[in-house]
């Protein structure tokens, strides 16, 4: 079972899941440019930005709730750059005092523990990481990004990888796999995948996806 919806913290999403007893299949989490505040059956780890897909076999009957961190957010609750946390799983206490950490793993919601704690450490989303966000899934040049922002490709570059982990060029390649992955589910023709989600052509869709998610779009959709 998952679910998840719109947390108070504006960019961020909530979301709780429960392996079914009895199941154990591996579960492929694809690379979606956002950071993860994730409590897994009473302990508190962060996910970093991935750049690749991460595969992994919960235990049957464990429960997971967390804070998704859109826009380049995540960093300032947490203290640390996303370029430090890339591809990488940290406990919470590394980062955070760990009374606080233990307040929340123990915490009878962990979602309104995690919310209240990112709450207090809020520093608001910055409109250029935001306005980077929009223009990569818009499939925008990182040089017309940049000059709408008033900056150099070399300073945007920075902050990128400061907000998200990697620079708008990776970035924009996540979001834009991530459209066409949910085009493709949503029942569409691979060519048209390619063509409605800005790839060159469906070998290119074909390359990009592999790479990223490790394997074929066909194997995702299954």
């Amino acid at each position: 079972m998952y679910e998840e919806w719109a947390s108070p913290l504006p960019h961020v999403v909530a979301w709780r899941s429960v392996t079914p007893p009895g199941e154990h299949r591996a579960k492929r989490i694809l690379p979606d440019g956002c950071l993860d505040l994730i409590w897994r059956d009473g302990t508190v780890f962060v996910a970093g930005p991935d750049t690749t897909a991460q595969v992994g076999r919960p235990a049957p009957g464990s429960r997971h709730a967390a804070l998704r961190f859109g826009a380049g957010t995540g960093p300032g609750v947490l203290g640390v750059p996303a370029a430090e946390l890339i591809d990488r799983r940290v406990p919470l206490e590394a980062l955070w005092p760990a009374a606080e950490v233990r307040a929340i793993a123990e915490a009878d919601d962990p979602v309104a523990a995690l919310t209240a704690a990112a709450g207090r450490r809020w520093r608001g989303a910055d409109p250029v990481m935001v306005a980077l966000a929009g223009a990569a899934r818009a499939g925008a040049p990182v040089g017309v990004v940049a000059e709408r922002c008033g900056l150099s490709p070399r300073q945007l570059q920075r902050r990128s990888n400061t907000a998200f982990g990697y620079g708008p060029k990776t970035l924009h390649r996540i979001l834009r796999m991530q459209r066409a992955v949910a085009l493709a589910r949503a029942g569409r023709p691979f060519a048209a995948v390619s063509a409605d989600a800005g790839y060159a052509d469906q070998a290119h869709l074909a390359r990009e996806v592999r790479a990223m998610a490790g394997v074929p779009l066909s194997a995702l959709l299954r």
